[in-house]
């Protein structure tokens, strides 16, 4: 998230919506009245849909429903998880995507959550352990762009997760989709021996958009996909 030349970072938070966003202008008004408005068509959509927030388990939605209920409902299904676990990622996208072209270097962060427009080579660090700090990160070339990466952690942060993952950080161009399969293959860790079935798993969700994965559990580490990893320095 540090800023290159002609970029400024800052913070956009609404209720449980805490935004980091890099940019090449200082946007976090607008982006805070377009986290409004998102927030509001979610949570009315919500009061009228009972069970759509607490479902671990896809729910079918209508057509009429918002557009960001809709993305989380789809994203939900192909993962076959509850419609929240897209929640961040969801936004990430959105907000990024809409401030594209105002922005064309543009990195917003939903509590681990990535969605990236880009014009230049970015490297996400890969944090698996808060306290050792990031050995490992995640080379991303100009032609990768726009691209989602999320995370789901069994250890860090507030959301759910029912395995015992360190970090599952999944590569999709959706966001919602990056953020529900990372929430699924998180699911299937119980000890480090793992590793091979969220590869494999990870493998067979390819065809529904999956790129690639990066798994950290028990002292182990497993990779499968687009993800070129690069060693950080101190």
């Amino acid at each position: 998230m540090r800023p290159q030349p002609g970029e400024t970072s800052f913070q956009v938070v609404l209720e449980q919506t805490d935004l980091f966003v890099t940019a090449e202008a200082d946007l976090r008004e607008p982006m805070l009245d377009l986290v409004r408005s998102l927030r509001g068509e979610l949570k009315n959509y919500m009061l009228m849909a009972p069970g759509y927030r607490e479902s671990l388990v896809p729910v079918p939605v209508a057509q009429s429903a918002p557009a960001i209920a809709r993305e989380m409902a789809r994203a939900a299904a192909l993962a076959h998880v509850g419609p929240m676990a897209a929640v961040a990622g969801t936004f990430a996208q959105f907000v990024a995507d809409h401030f594209a072209q105002a922005s064309p270097n543009l990195i917003v962060e939903n509590g681990g959550d990535l969605y990236l427009h880009s014009t230049r080579e970015r490297i996400v660090a890969l944090l698996g352990d808060p306290a050792s700090g990031a050995r490992l990160g995640l080379k991303l070339a100009r032609r990768d762009f726009p691209v989602s990466l999320c995370a789901s952690s069994a250890t860090i942060g507030p959301s759910l997760s029912l395995g015992q993952g360190e970090l599952v950080v999944v590569r999709s161009k959706s966001g919602a989709f990056a953020d529900a399969a990372a929430t699924a293959l998180a699911n299937l860790i119980d000890t480090a021996d793992d590793l091979d079935l969220v590869l494999a798993r990870a493998q067979k969700m390819a065809p529904l958009g999956l790129e690639g994965v990066f798994v950290q559990a028990g002292g182990k580490l497993g990779v499968w996909g687009k993800m070129e990893l690069v060693a950080l320095e101190d």
